[in-house]
């Protein structure tokens, strides 16, 4: 257990003492965590838990029902874990609000592979842009097996227009962990920017987005 360990190697004492960027993944879960199981001690717990989900970013993307079946997280734990995965998120949508999105492409990223990277199912966002290029809001707008005929452009423009947004970010996720983008993407990506030129929106980019990281179209010269 925790308290058995020295007091200079307990997660508590060593993020005081050090700074939390001294403290492994595992000991600033179970930081969260506070206690184990029976038999299994919380350290242990902890990265038990970041093993089966791959490492942090894969649990702070499980969901509710996803933590509810594993045994040891009451509604407590599962409560802090969701608090922390909304915290991550809302702190790196602040830093896109404050400046434009193409200064922090980092930023971006980070938010995409936060919102979207370990999901079982394909997922299409779109990032709302000012004119300064600065993020009015995030949404997941459709869901599936996505294609220029699943992703209705209509809708897609209703959006950018309640949000009067001057520009627009797009960004799907591949479950399979390919990065790269398929002639389907590029074909969709034409088709998109097209129709919301017609409205005086610019289509600044569409990012592919794996757990390993996100390839973006722009960059590659497809936009």
């Amino acid at each position: 257990m925790v308290r058995e360990l020295p007091p200079e190697a307990r997660p508590r004492e060593k993020l005081l003492a050090r700074g939390p960027q001294a403290l492994a993944d595992a000991e600033l879960l179970a930081l969260l965590l506070r206690t184990g199981l029976a038999g299994q001690p919380v350290l242990h717990f902890a990265q038990a838990l970041l093993d089966r989900w791959g490492g942090l970013s894969g649990l702070l993307q499980a969901t509710p029902a996803q933590l509810a079946s594993v045994k040891g997280l009451g509604p407590a734990k599962r409560a802090e874990l969701l608090a922390v995965t909304e915290m991550v998120r809302r702190a790196l949508s602040e830093r896109l609000r404050e400046r434009p999105v193409l200064d922090a492409p980092a930023a971006v990223m980070d938010v995409l592979r936060l919102h979207m990277a370990d999901r079982a199912h394909e997922v299409f966002a779109v990032l709302f842009l000012d004119s300064q290029h600065r993020l009015i809001a995030l949404e997941e707008l459709f869901r599936g097996t996505l294609d220029q005929t699943s992703v209705y452009p209509r809708e897609v423009a209703l959006r950018a227009l309640h949000h009067g947004a001057a520009a627009i970010i797009l960004a799907h996720n591949h479950p399979s962990g390919v990065a790269e983008p398929s002639r389907a993407d590029e074909a969709l990506t034409r088709n998109l920017k097209a129709a919301l030129g017609l409205l005086d929106i610019r289509v600044l980019d569409h990012f592919i987005v794996t757990r390993a990281g996100c390839t973006s179209m722009a960059e590659r010269g497809l936009i």
